[in-house]
């Protein structure tokens, strides 16, 4: 009797060993049978089977399938994943990794209203120029959404959930950067005015960016421990292009931080629990009848002043915290002493006589530039303050 229990207690294992090392055959779960195989196409697959036995017939007909080419059947084709799924996973991934999260979360508000349930793979280049050509966007707007339409197909792509990415193929706007909006000296004291008048607590966050062209979301992000007075120095700990930046402090600078720091407590955020100005920086520009500008020009402006002084690109370039010097060139324009220069001297040498015309001329000339640059004098001393 012992011995029968054991021969069948040995029978059954060998049996279940069997079935354990079955070619294509696998227990994914106790009692649940799977097969894996490659199919007529080269392409890996797994199939539920249920059981070992029904997971062994069905694996012998796969391969017979697959060495005559016969194509799967359509109830085995690969769940469709719509575009809100790689979208959903595009904002996680905004979210740990990205600065302008919040901004990634609106525009994808807006594709998600276009193409939430539309199959990720089956969107085309052409349904987003579509959608594109239906609003009245700027062509930096156009070039946003693509951006995250890229990022949101490459993720998917990562993950194995489509094969393309449709956004490559749709085309980059161009946009003008060419035009520099900075504040005129009148403009400046007509915007102090309304400032000092309406809402004198942020007088100093207008004079921190104007003397430090930091980005808005560099300023209101800065927080006490990444000042130091010490050394007149700020740390913006991720700036736009990933890496960290320091930014040189002048008196002006100081005396604002100063202020802000006998308001705050010198704890938190600097400027304060706010996210930004608009709220009382787009009013006073109304009441100061200063048009077409924003937060941003103030860090146009303090480039451009610094050109204008004389400070070389490659510095300005670094205060800016420019990852290439292509953004920054866009104000050499406003430094024209150098390409004068250098024309003059295509200039053929004249005879003594010639030659004192000509001195006094550029004497004359050199007057007038001077008187010219008389009115930026009080801009400039204070940058270089």
């Amino acid at each position: 009797m012992q011995t029968d229990t054991m021969v069948m207690a040995t029978g059954k294992t060998q049996k279940k060993q069997r079935k354990r090392h079955t070619r294509g055959v696998y227990e994914r779960k106790p009692g649940q049978w799977w097969i894996c195989y490659f199919d007529a196409s080269g392409r890996r697959r797994r199939e539920k089977a249920g059981t070992w036995e029904s997971a062994r017939d069905l694996y012998i007909k796969r391969k017979n399938e697959a060495l005559a080419g016969k194509k799967l059947p359509e109830k085995l084709r690969r769940a469709t994943v719509t575009f809100a799924a790689i979208a959903t996973d595009a904002l996680a991934y905004s979210k740990q990794h990205k600065r302008d999260y919040r901004h990634d979360a609106g525009r994808m508000e807006t594709l998600l209203g276009w193409f939430r349930e539309y199959p990720a793979d089956g969107i085309t280049a052409q349904d987003i120029e579509r959608r594109f050509e239906q609003q009245e966007w700027s062509p930096a707007t156009c070039n946003r959404f693509r951006a995250l339409l890229s990022l949101t197909y490459r993720l998917a792509i990562r993950s194995g959930k489509v094969k393309e990415n449709p956004a490559r193929l749709v085309k980059h706007r161009l946009e003008d950067n060419a035009r520099i909006r900075f504040l005129s000296d009148d403009e400046e004291k007509a915007l102090r005015s309304a400032i000092e008048v309406h809402c004198p607590e942020h007088l100093p966050e207008f004079d921190l960016a104007l003397h430090t062209g930091m980005r808005l979301s560099e300023q209101y992000g800065l927080t006490w421990s990444d000042v130091s007075f010490a050394r007149r120095v700020l740390t913006i700990q991720r700036s736009k292009n990933g890496s960290a930046r320091h930014v040189p402090l002048n008196q002006t600078a100081v005396r604002a931080l100063e202020t802000m720091r006998e308001r705050t407590g010198g704890v938190g955020f600097v400027c304060g629990e706010t996210t930004g100005p608009r709220r009382w920086f787009e009013p006073v520009l109304k009441d100061a009848k200063i048009s077409d500008f924003s937060w941003h020009c103030l860090r146009h402006t303090f480039a451009s002043r610094l050109v204008m002084a004389g400070v070389d690109i490659r510095t300005v370039q670094e205060l800016l915290g420019h990852k290439t010097i292509a953004m920054t060139v866009r104000y050499s324009h406003l430094a024209p002493k150098h390409t004068l220069a250098a024309v003059e001297k295509l200039v053929p040498k004249t005879s003594e006589s010639e030659a004192a015309t000509a001195g006094a001329t550029a004497t004359t000339t050199a007057t007038e530039g001077i008187a010219l640059a008389t009115p930026e004098q009080p801009m400039l001393q204070q940058l270089i303050q």
